[in-house]
């Protein structure tokens, strides 16, 4: 199974380490996966988005225009990559930042709002990993316990200490996502 996924949003909401968790998290399950970060000038507040794909197989390219799945964090993104999900495939997208929901009929749409939740749990440091959850739910791509592995391996020891509440986030996001 091939999962071809564009995580969209702006600097600072942990885009691109969100990516880079799952990338990981493939490889620790022998998958074949690649990487591929994209990000304005601005490091926090421009804005920035990640390809990832997991496959089971080779994967011939990192470059894609159409995506099997899309997680949107922003309005500008969502004006950019709505268009970019293949027919059939999936869009979540975090309420706090969309203010014109995507319109989209031939596409699963999901909301999550992990901002609101990890505001109102003073968890805002985890916000990515209940978007993380989300997806996870609804796409399996990869195991919780291959994600707890990649945090260990991506995130410096010092902040090992924090593996636990992002581990509680990710199940949280999962409880939360829901079809538009």
């Amino acid at each position: 199974m091939k999962h071809e996924i564009i995580i969209a949003g702006f600097g600072g909401q942990g885009v691109l380490s969100m990516g880079k968790i799952l990338a990981y998290s493939g490889l620790m399950e022998n998958k074949e996966v690649t990487w591929m970060p994209a990000y304005g000038p601005e490091q926090r507040g421009g804005t920035a988005n990640v390809t990832v794909i997991v496959s089971d197989e080779r994967i011939s390219s990192p470059i894609l225009s159409k995506y099997d799945c899309a997680i949107i964090l922003n309005q500008p993104s969502l004006a950019k990559f709505e268009n970019k999900v293949k027919p059939g495939g999936i869009l979540i997208y975090d309420g706090y930042g969309i203010i014109n929901p995507p319109t989209r009929k031939d596409i699963k749409v999901y909301r999550i709002n992990a901002m609101d939740e990890a505001n109102e749990r003073q968890m805002s440091k985890t916000f990515n990993m209940i978007v993380l959850g989300g997806l996870l739910k609804i796409r399996p791509v990869v195991t919780i316990d291959s994600v707890v592995k990649a945090l260990y391996k991506t995130l410096p020891e010092r902040h090992h200490k924090l593996i636990p509440m992002n581990e509680e986030a990710i199940r949280i996001g999962m409880d939360i996502i829901q079809e538009v």
